[in-house]
């Protein structure tokens, strides 16, 4: 069972504001406010985008909107078979356009909650958005987006208490719903396959992939000392112990860490492993390496000097971080980092996808030099496929956990809005190490 809705040319969607629990989802349930002017402004806009993309558009009771073809002269080359074209289907244009004329990408992603526009394949409709979002708005128009967009709430910032609220609106949802699309590892970041595509069947063996790779990167072996910042469900401080290292390992999710605990203990692991409550900038001791998997998302720009610090303050002599991370280019970083966007308010509240430049500049100035970096982007689009598809296929069960349509697209908007970053080369991840600067290092620098 999918979640896409049929064309309107079928009955319309099966969904609509009228469906959505106001209590849950408020600004969901209701339309924006949003004058007639602003709002046929950005009809107006969004149209003359999707003109230029190869992107179909169609509207109950009208013709669908069509890109533009450049028309062939006698010495064109002989056109290629073309790639068919996602389709993009308006079940309710007035409200969709009101949405984005009110709260711009904020929106556009309500509105798809809302049941009020779908597509034939959401991933590549996705894709073609991200390859072009330098072209969505004019350029005479970019310079007034900070007249329309929103900043990000004070409330969201990540102190040791907002840290805590926002870990918890995402990881304490609910086990069981992270189990229905995660393999039996309950790796919650990218997989490294050993060639793609792949299969769902190949997706705990190339987790385990990814995790001895970081192992690895780390030194891990017998007698060594470990740190993981961030444990999700515990399969890479299971597989650090087995190799013999003693490991402390800390989350602010309570849901993971008992969950975390009773896998260490079914593992055979528990006098190898710590799984505490803590946030990282209360963590003490030091460590021959300290590992941290796709967390540096979650920090915050505001407190990316404190995580650096930090690293640098737990590293014994030699030691070394060894991090996997999410990443985007710098530029985009910067505008996203003052913008209040569809993710920030329903997936990570209070997150930001750092660039390489901002990694290596937070890292510097805490002492530390990045000696590794390797990036997998294409291996993140296939493990996100990967779980839409098993979220997807398994939306009865996510029904059964109490969770309703509403939150069903929100999630599957989530990982395909994600897949599309990668897939269009908008996102990439890195896996890198880090090591104390040396002296030679900063005379050099």
């Amino acid at each position: 069972m999918t979640l896409t809705l049929p064309p309107a040319s079928h009955g319309g969607p099966r969904t609509g504001r009228h469906l959505v629990d106001a209590a849950l989802w408020p600004d969901v349930a209701r339309l924006p406010h949003a004058s007639a002017l602003r709002t046929a402004a950005a009809r107006r806009i969004v149209e003359r985008a999707f003109r230029r993309l190869p992107l179909r558009v169609r509207t109950a009771g009208a013709a669908p909107l069509v890109p533009r073809q450049p028309r062939p002269t006698p010495d064109s080359p002989p056109t290629p078979t073309p790639t068919p074209t996602p389709i993009l289907t308006l079940h309710d244009p007035d409200a969709f356009f009101r949405r984005v004329g009110a709260d711009g990408l904020i929106g556009f992603g309500e509105s798809y909650m809302a049941g009020e526009w779908d597509a034939d394949d959401l991933v590549a409709v996705l894709t073609v958005l991200a390859r072009h979002v330098d072209d969505l708005v004019p350029p005479a128009l970019r310079r007034l987006r900070g007249a329309w967009v929103r900043r990000r709430p004070a409330a969201d910032l990540n102190t040791v208490d907002g840290a805590r609220r926002n870990i918890h609106r995402h990881y304490d949802l609910s086990n069981e719903l992270f189990a229905t699309f995660l393999d039996p590892t309950l790796s919650y970041s990218s997989a490294v396959f050993a060639s793609l595509p792949a299969d769902a069947a190949e997706l705990p063996a190339a987790q385990h992939r990814k995790i001895d790779r970081l192992l690895d990167l780390a030194g891990t072996g017998p007698g060594s000392t470990l740190l993981e910042i961030g444990t999700g469900w515990g399969e890479l401080a299971i597989r650090a112990a087995l190799r013999g290292a003693r490991v402390r390992t800390v989350t602010l999710s309570r849901e993971q860490r008992e969950l975390a605990l009773r896998r260490t203990a079914h593992a055979g692991v528990a006098d190898r492993v710590t799984v505490e409550l803590c946030d990282y900038r209360r963590l003490d001791g030091t460590y021959d390496a300290v590992v941290s998997v796709e967390m540096i998302e979650a920090v915050g720009a505001a407190y990316w000097p404190a995580y650096f610090s930090t690293l640098h303050r737990l590293l014994a002599p030699g030691g070394r971080a060894v991090l996997q991370a999410i990443t985007m280019p710098h530029e985009r970083m910067l505008h996203t980092a003052r913008t209040h966007t569809w993710i920030s308010k329903y997936v990570f509240p209070g997150g930001l996808i750092p660039s390489r430049e901002a990694i290596a500049r937070h890292s510097a100035a805490a002492g530390l030099s990045v000696v590794h970096d390797s990036g997998y982007g294409d291996h993140y689009a296939e493990t996100l496929r990967l779980w839409r598809e098993r979220f997807l296929s398994r939306s009865a069960e996510v029904t059964a956990l109490g969770f309703d349509d509403a939150f069903r697209r929100m999630w599957e908007l989530y990982l395909a809005y994600s897949e599309a970053g990668f897939r269009s080369r908008y996102l990439d991840v890195r896996q890198l190490v880090l090591t104390a600067r040396t002296g030679a290092d900063e005379g050099t620098g």
